[in-house]
């Protein structure tokens, strides 16, 4: 069963069933005012004949026959204290027997419901009649219900077959109300089967409606969901290609070098070939290794005191060595720093940003280390005078295997684009952030900050 029909029904059964506690509230409360208006009709006849009675003040008997007469549609029957009929009304005169039988032997004014004169549905008030404190006859008032049972009859089948009526335009105005609006869930579920079938997850949710509803909250979070997917599947096709090229050239290197060896028998220059290249692969594989336990927890963070000012200046005389011959390495603001975090992985990243700017630097270029503290945090700078990074690489600097060279020809020297993911990640993990500014052709600049110990 369709969500649609559950809905239709659910709101049909919940309109039914209001219907039905308002039908019953108001079938009880005309039939409680019909009873009471024949009530006080029965009361006022029964006063009035009362009002018009004589007693013999010797033996108490009832002796005058009142004047008046009912109406007639009323009738009224006076009992004595032996059980004898004294005076009936004109329109019941024939009758012999008395409208209650039971009600006789009441001692004090009672109202029943009987069939009766004929099998009419009769309502009777019983009222003693009492001279000096004890009882000298009864007098019994009935009206016919049949009005009143027609009028309850007739009540009854109206609201009944205005609930049907109203539960069914109910249920097709439910029908067509809710078919409006899943119609998005239905477009939604259409267009999911065609992305499903065709492998596009370019493809995006449309709605019209308010984007604050229900649906509309759930069309975007579907399409966030799959603009993530595309981005991971893109990044996942990009990241393949890239290994694979990766290997594939320090393999064809090696696989040249055999070969070469086969021929010619062995060289220094081939076996110090195949071992540079066995020694790029190994630290690709270890690169990959390190990321992929990062990614998933599994690199536990050594955290301590770290003096950054201290691991900075280690840096800044390391790669001195690096850079001597080729660009000037200059550390410009040195303040003392203190943060909680792991040495040897900060130490990591401050290497890998250095070795980067000076990779990249041209001859006889410049790399500036500046190191400065503020309130809450530090922040430690590598700035470049290199060619710069254009500016549709720079949301992507961070990506596994991306790198700003369009060439696929790179260096021995040249790293496989998963240092900066790696800094990336220990940064993050610091409650830190990295970042990158950079105009081409007028150098780059990688700003890492961390929050104070």
């Amino acid at each position: 069963m369709s969500l649609r029909t559950r809905l239709t029904l659910l709101y049909a059964a919940l309109l039914g069933g209001i219907l039905l506690l308002f039908a019953v509230l108001v079938y009880l409360i005309v039939s409680v005012v019909l009873f009471e208006q024949v009530d006080n009709t029965l009361r006022d006849t029964t006063r009035e004949i009362a009002n018009n009675l004589s007693i013999n003040p010797q033996n108490e008997e009832i002796f005058w026959r009142p004047s008046l007469q009912p109406s007639s549609n009323v009738f009224v029957q006076i009992w004595n204290r032996q059980g004898r009929l004294v005076w009936s009304s004109n329109n019941i005169i024939s009758l012999a027997e008395p409208l209650d039988r039971a009600g006789l032997a009441a001692n004090a004014p009672i109202v029943r419901n009987l069939g009766d004169l004929g099998n009419n549905h009769l309502r009777v008030l019983t009222v003693p009649l009492q001279s000096r404190g004890h009882n000298i006859g009864t007098m019994q008032a009935a009206q016919s219900l049949d009005l009143v049972d027609t009028i309850r009859t007739s009540l009854l089948y109206i609201l009944l077959l205005l609930a049907l009526a109203s539960m069914t335009l109910a249920g097709f105005a439910s029908w067509f109300s809710l078919g409006q609006a899943l119609k998005p869930l239905e477009t939604a579920t259409r267009i999911a089967e065609q992305i499903n079938r065709a492998d596009d997850l370019a493809r995006r949710i449309p709605y019209d409606g308010p984007p604050d509803d229900e649906i509309g909250t759930l069309t975007e979070a579907v399409n966030r969901s799959l603009e993530q997917l595309e981005t991971l599947f893109t990044s996942q096709q990009r990241f393949l290609a890239d290994v694979s090229h990766e290997l594939r050239t320090p393999l064809t290197v090696i696989k040249g070098n055999v070969d070469l060896i086969r021929k010619l028998g062995p060289d220094d220059e081939s076996l110090d070939s195949i071992k540079d290249e066995a020694d790029r692969l190994t630290r690709m594989v270890g690169d990959l290794l390190l990321l992929a336990q990062a990614e998933s927890g599994a690199i536990p963070l050594h955290l301590g005191a770290v003096d950054v000012h201290e691991l900075v200046l280690e840096v800044f005389q390391e790669m001195r060595v690096l850079a001597e011959g080729k660009v000037t390495l200059k550390l410009a603001g040195f303040d003392e720093a203190r943060v909680n975090g792991d040495r040897d992985r900060l130490k990591q990243v401050f290497l890998n940003l250095v070795a980067n700017a000076i990779q990249y630097t041209p001859q006889s270029g410049e790399v500036v280390v500046n190191l400065e503290k503020t309130e809450s945090q530090v922040q430690v700078s590598v700035r470049d005078n290199g060619p710069g990074i254009p500016a549709e690489d720079l949301p992507h600097i961070f990506e596994r295997f991306y790198r700003g060279e369009k060439s696929r020809t790179r260096s021995k020297a040249s790293g496989f684009g998963l240092g900066l993911s790696i800094a990336y990640w220990i940064v993050e993990h610091h409650g830190g952030k990295i970042r990158v500014e950079s105009q081409p052709g007028a150098g780059t600049t990688f700003i890492v900050n961390l929050p104070l110990a």
